[in-house]
């Protein structure tokens, strides 16, 4: 079966993860995380988006972010992942392919709802039973919005302003905030988000690809 066409936008918000092949574990030791997340960051200061919200799993990358140039977010990920690629198989003997595919890239409607959705991404190792509280966990961002922890990945989530008044309430609210089941359900769709946002996300994209195939026509 070909594959879907791929659609990434700049100045647009989107959840992206990466896979191990056949669930690969991708990390295995706290060094290969800290590796990660160091080429993560030169890669990312050379090639700019906007990071919310992360959680580097065993087996796989999530990422909430917005692009500002969508071609060079594509490049970012292009680099990170052969830049690890080659740092596993220097230190494990890889052999074969090492990511599942490409990246995944679920577009996210701005809403109350996207900071619940940057939560969910943090819960990952709750649900996976690797802690049993998410501070516990050291590779995710959730310790920048309870605890104010210096991240310099992170831009900090334009709805976390509105959870109170000064940071210490921003930050218990957040430690509160309850993941409504529309985004645990949003999560399996391709589009994350209320049925409102989903809707305008998803003819926003339609426009997009109806605007590409067109100027691909005028080129062949």
């Amino acid at each position: 079966m070909p594959r879907q066409p791929r659609l990434l936008l700049s100045k647009s918000y989107y959840h992206v993860m990466t896979r191990g092949n056949n669930k690969n574990q991708i990390f295995r030791a706290k060094s290969d995380y800290l590796y990660y997340l160091k080429r993560f960051k030169q890669f990312k200061e050379e090639l700019q988006f906007d990071l919310f919200h992360y959680c580097l799993m065993p087996t796989h990358v999530h990422q909430l972010i917005r692009t500002r140039k969508a071609a060079d977010y594509s490049l970012f990920m292009k680099k990170i992942n052969l830049a690890y690629f080659h740092y596993y198989r220097r230190k494990y003997g890889w052999i074969g392919h090492f990511w599942q595919d490409r990246f995944k890239s679920q577009p996210v409607g701005k809403d109350n709802y996207f900071i619940q959705c940057g939560k969910y991404i943090e819960m990952n190792p709750v649900r996976k039973k690797i802690v049993t509280n998410p501070e516990e966990y050291q590779f995710s961002s959730y310790v920048y919005y309870i605890f104010g922890k210096q991240n310099n990945l992170i831009t900090e989530n334009p709805f976390f302003h509105d959870l109170g008044t000064n940071e210490i309430k921003r930050q218990i609210n957040y430690q509160k905030l309850v993941i409504d089941e529309e985004i645990s359900d949003s999560y399996k769709r391709k589009v994350w988000g209320t049925s409102y946002q989903r809707y305008h996300e998803d003819k926003k994209i339609k426009y997009n690809l109806k605007k590409k195939s067109s100027l691909d026509n005028l080129i062949v």
